[in-house]
């Protein structure tokens, strides 16, 4: 059994007229990919050790099961395609469920839309990508990576830098099982209390009715400690399930697929990038004391420890509840030491989804598929805050709710007799959706050479946003990790929120494609038309451009505070609608030179503004200047490919300019003039890069894999940045020649920031009698911090001396290694295996600087990049 991965690219070479893998995300989109699509029972595996490279007119690549298993199990499948050239992703620990974020092409997690069998995964307000929340890796059957485009059915409005396709695996025609025990740790000093322990299991049952019904169930169950986080738990819970029905032989098929996932975690921790910088900087002793406190070179582990708030107590007296001292004001102080330190907060979600697939022949000509699904989300993420039993007085009114960044319940909340004290909380942002969806399409074979298809996909997300306040245990515990689900209520009994907004996404898109086959020339037309709605209601005040709110408590009069002057450039409660439409090409061609070929392609993408700088321009009048515009792209792709029986090869290069590209920028004119950091339409960038790889099998046993990509940038246009104070028109700071001119940041002409310009790595495997070595290694390039792409330097007081440090421009390069080693010990009672399989991440212990999304011109926050790891997996049938 050992060999049945490696043998099936000889068998191969045998059975090109047979069908390939699917390299699609709906039904539809890999029946019309899929030229020979009936031949089901004798598909052939067209990867060369896992790699899949599709002969389309875009860029394409397919990581298919035999890579995927080589993984750590219950690996993030984000992490998985950090194979595949262009991407790059940067895992928040070594296990995969205290998230990560990663670039295609540079463009950011929410500029690529991520699918589970075409169900959009990407959050429907912001487009975030929770990569901890992913499927577990032994349900799948493939992930296919779209470098820069999306199919023409995709549910997305996001999609400008690509599309990742998660599909899952068909149950089995045959009973079986599959199981997965795990144990790890952290092999790094400093590392404790990491300990990975994780179990799988899955059935397949089958054909249990004798007419083609079979299905499969699976469970797991993931809990360990973050490396980065003393504090820090991970309670993972898993669900999936699969069930089929074939009709037929001829393909069609009804299946209905489930998922649920539970989290409970703390965030993973993170730090200034100037502090990592300083910390991976073995020459720097006396800026480390100044900036962290310490004497000597402290330990990546220890970093998170600093602020000395675990464990904590709550003095009593700040306890909802629990008494305090009465006529006295009794506030917090930093909770007792349980303080806003990022990795003491919460972070937990319940997620699911039903997903329906099916197939039906109408005529030997005329194909229809429908894909309909459901999903559901229940999130938040926040810490730790102070509570006022005070009432917020304005203008002659006194008012509950949240003004001014706090929290009024006008009770005694501690039970001391007075309204005078502050007492510990939590608030937490809280986000429910519930998401509709189906993808549908008719296909239509007007002969051998030629087909056509219609789409319809349709999209409706309701997404209700709140921010409920929660107590504190005194522990620093909260008492609900959910405040949703235990808020603390005003005098009124009523909910105080932070915030309280509800929108509905809606797409409505009807999409063409044409695909005509002449001689070697393969030509695809293909025509997207989004119309993507967003209706926004927001229950608070919106106080400034930058997206700040006060937030009454329900069934007050708020005369007072209306009519408040302060107040009166304040944006009441409203509902507005957007609408987005577009049409959006996409057209390409192959042409075969036997074994080698050549592709191009081109795609307009659209990406409509997420709700955050959507929800901020209700600040405004409702105008041509108040409405967002959305992000487009013109994509080109320009490749050469060589597909044998034992290589599989693509070189391609790549052009995409970028237009209305929305980042947070200062805006002089917000403000009553004064100026204010809003969204801000940035103006144009070009994109542009290679991508190449090559999946070469020597020998039955053995296997290279090579991949490297190379991507750039160019921002067309500075960008403002405030006005000029003296100082500045004096030093000659750019742009200021007078005072109160607007400053510019030097920002045209450089590349953007968070995405390395370059990329490359490799896989290697081998099998010797029942062990198979498996080792991938891969460099990331160095990442400017900033899109002015200038040095950032700081001053720091050590023992009475200023001290510069110069962070450089540029987080820098760094290596990873891994190790995968499997033993066969045997074969199971179903026919598979029973193996040991060893994984090592990151071997050589490289310290790095994680995932971070960039900034105008200084840093941001990043984590630290996963620590060395080792796990040992028991595996029963995987």
């Amino acid at each position: 059994m050992k060999f049945k991965y490696l043998l099936a690219v000889s068998v191969a070479g045998l059975s090109a007229a047979l069908a390939v893998p699917a390299a699609a995300q709906s039904t539809g989109s890999v029946d019309f990919d899929d030229e020979n699509v009936i031949v089901v029972s004798g598909a052939r595996a067209s990867d060369v050790g896992g790699v899949d490279i599709p002969d389309t007119t875009k860029a394409k690549q397919v990581l298919t099961e035999e890579i995927i298993r080589r993984q750590r199990p219950g690996q993030t499948v984000n992490d998985i395609v950090n194979l595949v050239p262009g991407v790059s992703f940067q895992n928040n620990d070594p296990w995969g469920s205290s998230g990560g974020g990663f670039t295609i092409r540079g463009f950011g997690a929410d500029r690529v839309s991520q699918t589970l069998d075409g169900l959009p995964l990407n959050d429907s307000g912001n487009y975030a990508l929770y990569t901890n929340q992913q499927v577990d890796p032994e349900v799948l059957q493939s992930v296919n990576v779209n470098l820069g485009t999306t199919d023409v059915d995709s549910p997305t409005a996001s999609a400008t830098g690509g599309t990742i396709n998660i599909r899952t695996r068909e149950p089995g025609d045959e009973f079986g099982i599959v199981a997965t025990m795990t144990v790890g740790d952290v092999l790094a000093a400093g590392a404790s209390d990491t300990l990975y322990m994780r179990g799988f299991g899955m059935i397949d049952t089958g054909d249990f009715t004798g007419f083609g019904t079979k299905a499969f169930v699976s469970a797991s169950y993931t809990t360990y400690g973050v490396p980065y986080n003393p504090y820090g738990k991970i309670n993972k819970t898993q669900f999936n399930g699969r069930i089929w029905q074939d009709i037929g032989s001829n393909g069609d098929f009804v299946s209905v697929s489930g998922h649920y996932n539970q989290n409970r975690n703390n965030f993973a921790g993170s730090e200034s990038i100037g502090d990592l910088i300083i910390l991976g900087d073995d020459s720097v002793t006396d800026v480390v004391e100044a900036t962290l406190g310490t004497s000597g070179k402290r330990s990546r582990f220890d970093l998170y420890q600093l602020s000395g708030d675990y464990p904590c107590t709550i003095d009593p007296s700040q306890v909802v509840g629990n008494g305090g001292n009465a006529g006295v004001s009794d506030r917090y102080n930093d909770r007792g030491g349980c303080g806003s330190a990022f990795y003491r907060r919460y972070n937990p979600s319940d997620t699911g989804n039903i997903r329906g697939a099916s197939r039906f022949s109408i005529t030997d000509s005329l194909t229809f598929t429908l894909d309909p699904s459901y999903q559901f989300v229940k999130a938040n993420g926040g810490g730790p805050d102070d509570l006022r039993e005070a009432f917020f007085t304005v203008n002659g009114g006194s008012y509950t709710g949240a003004f001014n960044g706090g929290y009024y319940f006008g009770r005694d909340l501690n039970g001391d007799g007075d309204l005078s004290d502050r007492l510990a909380g939590n608030d937490p942002s809280q986000t429910k959706t519930d998401r509709y969806g189906v993808v549908s399409n008719l296909i239509y074979d007007i002969n051998d050479d030629h087909r056509v298809r219609v789409a319809y996909t349709w999209d409706r997300a309701r997404h209700r946003q709140t921010g409920q306040i929660s107590t504190m245990l005194p522990n620093g515990e909260p008492i609900d990790v959910f405040a949703i689900d235990a808020p603390l209520l005003d005098v009124n009994g009523n909910e105080v929120n932070k915030r309280d907004r509800l929108s509905f996404a809606i797409l409505h898109q009807v999409s063409g494609e044409y695909r005509g086959r002449f001689g070697d020339l393969t030509a695809v037309l293909g025509l997207r038309a989004p119309f993507f709605t967003r209706e926004l209601t927001q229950n608070c005040f919106t106080t400034s451009a930058g997206g700040f709110v006060d937030c009454p408590a329900a069934g007050q009069d708020l005369s007072n505070y209306i009519n408040d002057p302060f107040n009166a450039d304040h944006a009441a409660p409203q509902t507005r609608t957007y609408k987005y439409n577009e049409l959006l090409p996409n057209v390409g061609f192959t042409y075969d030179f036997g074994a080698a070929s050549v592709f191009g392609n081109y795609a307009k993408g659209l990406s409509v503004p997420g709700t955050d700088p959507l929800y901020d321009s209700l600040y405004f009048a409702d105008n041509a200047f108040a409405r967002p515009v959305p992000e487009t792209t013109d994509s080109f792709d320009l490749g050469l490919r060589f597909q044998s029986g034992n290589i599989q090869a693509q070189l391609g290069a790549y052009y995409t300019q970028y237009d209305n590209r929305l980042a947070t920028a200062f805006d002089p004119e917000a403000n009553d003039g004064e100026g204010e950091f809003v969204y801000r339409n940035l103006g144009r960038v070009n994109k542009y890069g290679i991508d190449g790889s090559i999946a070469w099998r020597p020998t039955s046993t053995t296997l290279l894999y090579l991949f490297g990509s190379y991507n750039d940038s160019e921002i067309k246009e500075d960008v403002a940045d405030g006005t000029c104070n003296q100082f500045e028109v004096d030093n000659a700071f750019y742009s200021c020649n007078a005072l109160n001119d607007i400053q510019f940041l030097p920002t045209g002409g450089k590349s953007e920031s968070g995405s390395p310009q370059f990329s490359f790595g490799a896989r290697g495997q081998i099998a010797l009698g029942d062990f198979e070595f498996g080792a991938q290694v891969k460099r990331t390039g160095p990442r400017f911090l900033n899109d002015t792409n200038l040095d950032v330097t700081d001053e720091f007081l050590v023992n009475g001396t200023t001290v510069e440090y110069n962070y450089g421009a540029k987080a820098p390069a760094y290596t990873l290694v891994d190790l995968d080693i499997r033993w066969t010990i045997a074969e199971n009672p179903f026919g598979k295996d029973v193996a040991l399989q060893l994984n090592v991440t990151n071997l050589l212990d490289e310290y790095y600087v994680g995932f971070f999304g960039g900034s105008l011109d200084s840093f941001g926050f990043a984590q630290i990049g996963a620590p060395r790891a080792a796990s040992l997996s028991l595996v029963f049938g995987y």
